[in-house]
């Protein structure tokens, strides 16, 4: 089956939306599988910026169709502020499907993850607060509210009575919060719900149609590897499965619908939130990487830690996703940065060396890092077309990443702008 995932291989925030955005104008069908509006993309597309949040990146194209599935938690107030922001700038979103089968996030939701991260003090995990854990956590607790029943008002009607019984006394007796209105609730969610109904479909059936028929489907991924609720940095991740397996499972299809894994990471390491980060450059250095790459979150603000490129990271990723190919981003960004470093390894606090990523953060805290070192270059790569443009060191780099990530770097990122990739 011809599908094409596009996963995170770090920490998030790598620049998926560009190369996302690259597949997804020779894609027929662009599928979102997992996540919720806790994750942004930023793409430029026709010299203009968009800040896609729930909404695929295939949007841009006209004649992408775009599936919201059944793993992805749906705010319908933020869905419906993308629609209207895409139709304003004149944007289609004929092509825009969501799956019955999504949970939906209410403000019972958000409300409780503001109010649970605020009670955790020192120990908070640093979510964005907009309700995702705790929707997941009502879907497997089988209490959720789905696409299908919010655009059938009674059902709708009844199940966010139960909900907003438990949850307010959620709110009121354990965070000592202020109960929220239901009947004010009803009657916002039953707007977004008569602007949302013409997108209900079924996405598994859409997405095995489409591989059936041999079209080009692409599988958007939201966060990335080291934040996936299994195998990422527990407690400090996300709610969902951000690996190319939960993109078949998000979509309703078998893992066999994916025959090609691009996993994406920057030249050099960030994190957003809480928990050990091994290459961390607290430090002058970090900043101006910082700066240079505009290291700020696309849904928060927030800055971004930063640290030099950690190949135990991306080795692991290669390893849980699966990944066929690499794609660098950022590459312009280490120009006058110093040495380039790239982590090969870590050293535990008795001395050892250690090649694997640890199962467990406490075991990563106690990590450093051990670095192989390249001269770093001063010259503009932005003009770069192909891989020999690139500088030496450059080339010498990249090679090296791929080597020690076990899948070859292909796309190179030396720009902003969507022209600005190197295909290797």
């Amino acid at each position: 089956m011809n599908g094409t995932a596009v996963v995170g291989a770090q920490w998030g925030d790598e620049g998926k939306g560009k190369i996302i955005d690259y597949f997804a104008g020779q894609a027929d069908v662009v599928v979102r599988s997992q996540g919720g509006n806790n994750a942004g993309h930023t793409v430029v597309h026709n010299a203009e910026t968009y800040k896609l949040h729930l909404m695929p990146s295939g949007i841009l194209y006209s004649g992408t169709h775009c599936l919201i599935g059944a793993g992805v938690v749906l705010d319908p107030r933020d869905l419906c502020g993308e629609i209207n922001g895409l139709k304003a700038r004149g944007v289609s979103v004929d092509n825009l499907r969501i799956d019955y089968r999504a949970h939906i996030v209410t403000p019972f939701h958000t409300e409780i993850d503001k109010l649970s991260e605020l009670s955790k003090g020192e120990s908070k995990i640093g979510t964005t607060g907009r309700g995702i854990g705790p929707c997941y956590v009502d879907k497997y607790d089988r209490i959720g509210i789905r696409f299908y029943d919010l655009i059938h008002p009674e059902i709708f009607k009844e199940k966010l009575h139960l909900l907003a019984n438990a949850k307010n006394a959620v709110i009121t007796k354990i965070y000592g919060g202020i109960p929220l209105d239901a009947e004010k609730i009803i009657a916002e969610y039953t707007e977004y719900a008569a602007q949302l109904a013409e997108y209900a479909d079924d996405v598994s059936v859409l997405t095995y149609n489409s591989l059936k028929s041999d079209k080009k489907v692409l599988f958007e991924g939201a966060q990335a590897a080291l934040l996936d609720i299994d195998f990422g940095t527990y407690p400090y991740v996300t709610s969902s499965h951000p690996l190319s397996a939960g993109s078949a499972l998000g979509a309703g299809v078998g893992p066999n619908a994916l025959s090609t894994i691009v996993g994406v990471a920057k030249a050099y390491t960030t994190r957003v939130g809480m928990g050990p980060f091994p290459t961390e450059l607290d430090n002058e250095q970090g900043d101006i990487i910082r700066k240079n790459g505009a290291e700020f979150g696309t849904t928060t603000g927030r800055p971004r830690r930063t640290g030099y490129f950690d190949a135990v990271i991306v080795r692991y990723a290669t390893r849980v996703n699966g990944i066929t190919h690499l794609a660098i981003n950022k590459l312009d960004v280490l120009k006058n940065t110093g040495d380039l470093k790239i982590c090969t390894a870590y050293k535990t606090d008795n001395g050892a060396i250690i090649h694997d990523f640890p199962a467990d953060i406490a075991e990563l805290a106690k990590c450093s890092p051990v670095y192989e070192i390249f001269d770093g270059f001063k010259e503009d790569i932005g003009n770069a077309k192909v891989f020999s443009d690139l500088p030496d060191t450059c080339q010498k780099y990249l090679t090296r990443i791929g080597e020690l990530c076990g899948a070859p770097v292909k796309y190179i990122g030396n720009g902003a702008a969507r022209d600005k990739l190197i295909i290797n």
